[in-house]
């Protein structure tokens, strides 16, 4: 029987997923003295990551026992045991190299501490951050980052749009003809997931479609437009079915800047604004240079201005494909004034209900799995949910193209009919705007 390993939790994990202690099997989990000091600085906040750091705090405190800095407790049935380190005397290995006491530091050194005392056994640092590793790696620890909600395959997110050269041209005319067809007479994969979306192609001749699985039928796509804006390539076309489907409560839309995902979900939105009670567009706030929005000048509306700014861009976009009297310009005005329409940073989005609501969270690869989920679970009766992102585009330093919400929700919901992710793969801002994106 091998012997159980030894996993020491860096403060970020915990931030990332607050019940992470659980996802360590039989295994036995230790957290440094100085992960809890460094965690009662994120208690008080509205941000996700302040929610991970009291929701981890309470756990402890619901599980703690006496023999939590001594014997350790148990984590459950076939689970290992939870102690917590208290802080021990740098190595002169450590001084050799490290000669600040950051909490960084301290954490390698109860690690290197707990090496030496259990010799046979394999002790491992998990930690997001590289450079901690790195550090661990040049005194001889094993490091790793946390895995358990790590995407193996983050090029899924390219999947969206499956492309068929010299397909069957009697089906391509057959869906011209009859708008929809049996799965069976399409020629395609036995195992489709649902709602994929398929571009057929036979020389001069092509047809957009996707997998219906509520009929399990092949159905014909034709372009249509939202609130003024119009789809200018296939892709377009197949967010803005996917965005007007009532049968699709939750979608992923993904691509680099300039391809119109924020776009052509706020179109749809005010395209069926009548069907819900209220549009909500929202964006978690990421810091410049890890500085916390308070450094910024003036009041809490100047503060989160410049990272909203963008989305209030996009209806403006829409605003200007109509005149400054039309009767559309006057309805957006009027649902930003009863706030059925709600721009706002995501954290700000909590205690609200989504119940009808036509929910868009913009920028969601900079979202941990977690986040994403809670998200979700809060939505009611009657509500859709559109996530856009672009997982090159992290400004997060713990999450990367596997570990961001977005790429773990498309892996996760991918083939339940009630999903659908499109990848977006044209920018249609400009030919410059598209060169940068591609070269810079």
């Amino acid at each position: 029987m091998a012997e159980k390993k030894i996993f020491i939790l860096d403060t970020n994990v915990l931030l990332h997923d607050h019940k992470c202690i659980y996802n360590f099997q039989d295994n036995d989990v230790i957290i440094p003295i100085v992960v809890l000091e460094e965690l009662d600085q994120f208690k008080k906040g509205n941000d996700l990551i302040n929610f991970q750091a009291r929701e981890f705090a309470r756990e402890l405190d619901r599980i703690a026992g006496e023999n939590l800095f001594t014997k350790g407790i148990s984590l459950g049935k076939k689970m290992g045991k939870l102690f917590v380190a208290t802080g021990k005397p740098f190595p002169q290995i450590m001084h050799d190299s490290f000669q600040e006491r950051t909490p960084d530091h301290r954490i390698l050194a109860i690690t290197l501490h707990i090496k030496d005392e259990f010799s046979g056994r394999q002790c491992v640092l998990i930690t997001k951050d590289i450079n901690l590793r790195m550090k661990a790696k040049s005194l001889g620890l094993l490091s790793q980052d946390y895995e358990n909600d790590k995407v193996k395959d983050p090029e899924l997110l390219d999947k969206g749009v499956e492309i068929y050269e010299d397909f069957n041209i009697g089906v391509i005319e057959m869906l011209y003809e009859r708008k929809a067809i049996e799965r069976s007479k399409a020629e395609l994969k036995k195992e489709l997931p649902s709602n994929q979306y398929f571009i057929l192609r036979n020389g001069n001749h092509s047809v957009l479609a996707y997998f219906d699985p509520f009929n399990d039928m092949i159905m014909r796509i034709d372009k249509h437009g939202a609130f003024g804006i119009e789809p200018r390539n296939a892709e377009q076309t197949f967010s803005l079915h996917a965005l007007m489907n009532p049968e699709i409560k939750l979608i992923s839309l993904t691509g680099k800047a300039g391809t119109g995902k924020t776009l052509l979900a706020l179109a749809a939105a005010l395209q069926q604004s009548k069907q819900y009670n209220q549009i909500l567009l929202a964006r978690p706030i990421v810091p410049l240079s890890n500085k916390d929005i308070g450094f910024l000048p003036g009041d809490i509306k100047e503060k989160i201005g410049p990272y909203m700014q963008p989305l209030f861009d996009n209806l403006g976009v829409i605003k200007s494909k109509y005149s400054q009297q039309s009767r559309e310009n006057q309805q957006i005005e009027e649902m930003l004034k009863t706030e059925k329409l709600i721009i706002t940073p995501l954290a700000y989005i909590r205690g609200r209900s989504l119940s009808d609501a036509f929910f868009i969270v913009d920028e969601a690869q900079n979202l941990t799995p977690h986040e994403v989920k809670t998200i979700i679970t809060r939505a009611g009766e009657g509500t859709k949910l559109v996530f856009t992102g672009d997982i090159n585009q992290i400004d997060t330093p713990y999450l990367d193209m596997q570990s961001n919400g977005l790429a773990y929700l498309t892996d996760k919901m991918r083939g339940q009919s009630l999903f659908a992710h499109v990848n977006l793969v044209k920018g249609e801002r400009s030919e410059l705007a598209e060169l940068a994106s591609d070269l810079l």
